[in-house]
């Protein structure tokens, strides 16, 4: 296996390290999926915003999904009203944060982007795929500072009363 398959191998477990590690301390879980045609996302596909900034995607303790050996998550996940199957493979996740712990792991190590020095410029807001009506809350807002690091703000916004 050569250096850059290793080390590509090694990004991949850790993705998956921190996804399950913050989804068992807070039972939820974003990610963020770069636009390929390897990622299905049913018959909905990417928007046009997305496929130039991402999709976002959230997980829940309570959701039956599978990630193989292979580095492969299948989910059925909800958008608006409507079940989607969806394949990721883990090499096109760009991002895994939790909000609630104002955790964010986020890389743009892929062949292709270390190829083209492409990069991530704002993740687009979330809409809740999955999960049960008293998970959902506001989205973080995202912002792209001079230096294209991508940066989340996890601030609690204060309801009006």
């Amino acid at each position: 296996m050569s250096d850059n398959n290793n080390a590509m191998s090694k990004l991949n477990e850790l993705k998956k390290t921190v996804f399950y590690e913050l989804l068992n301390v807070m039972g939820r879980v974003f990610v963020i999926v770069r636009y390929s045609e390897d990622v299905k996302v049913g018959t909905r596909g990417f928007l046009k915003t997305e496929k130039e900034n991402g999709l976002v995607l959230v997980f829940n303790a309570k959701m039956n999904f599978t990630w193989d050996a292979d580095g492969l998550i299948a989910a059925k996940l909800v958008f608006g009203t409507k079940q989607e199957d969806c394949l990721i493979p883990v090499e096109h996740i760009i991002a895994v944060y939790s909000p609630e712990l104002q955790t964010q792991f986020v890389t743009t190590y892929t062949a292709e982007v270390q190829n083209s020095a492409a990069s991530l410029s704002e993740a687009v807001p979330v809409t809740e795929k999955e999960g049960d009506p008293e998970d959902k809350e506001d989205v973080p807002a995202a912002t792209e500072s001079d230096n294209k690091i991508l940066k989340v703000d996890f601030s609690k916004k204060k309801k009006k009363k």
